[in-house]
């Protein structure tokens, strides 16, 4: 497993949020998926980003947080939208972890770069910002029904 380091750059983002388990149907994704389609928000000029805001394993499932995001353009006009959430999502360096697998393995992604390659190397969590998952497919089109997503991991050089 290979993870790299990169800076990625602020993005503003509309999304929705759902509290409950991340192993139940995700159907906020559906709705905002409708909403940027009708709003011209796709890809490839938009990415789609998922914000898993809670860790499982301390947090009991059904209180778990998740923002299915959509990037959206400079001068987007948020206020004719009140039926949607904006945010800024910071700029700044993150490990970066491609998985391409069947999406109920994700969490093994997550616990390797936590658990294996953060201790070692030089950089620990940089806890100001959020893990961010970018959704490169469709795993319902996917042949094997995976899912292909960019897991950053926001990181900072470890305090001497």
């Amino acid at each position: 497993m290979k993870v790299g380091v990169t800076e990625l750059p602020a993005y503003e983002v509309a999304f929705i949020r759902r509290v409950g388990s991340y192993f139940e149907p995700q159907e906020h994704w559906g709705r905002l998926m409708l909403w940027s389609s009708k709003n011209g928000l796709t890809p490839p000029s938009q990415k789609f980003i998922g914000i898993s805001l809670d860790d499982p394993q301390v947090v009991e499932g059904k209180e778990c947080r998740h923002d299915a995001c959509v990037t959206i353009p400079e001068g987007f006009n948020k206020e004719n939208h009140k039926e949607i959430q904006f945010k800024r999502l910071d700029s700044g360096c993150y490990g970066l972890y491609p998985f391409y697998d069947k999406v109920e393995n994700l969490n093994n992604a997550y616990r390797y770069i936590f658990e294996q390659w953060l201790p070692s190397n030089k950089y620990e969590v940089d806890e100001r910002r959020n893990c961010l998952e970018f959704n490169l497919n469709n795993p319902a089109e996917d042949p094997e029904g995976k899912c292909r997503v960019d897991l950053y991991v926001p990181v900072k050089s470890r305090e001497a």
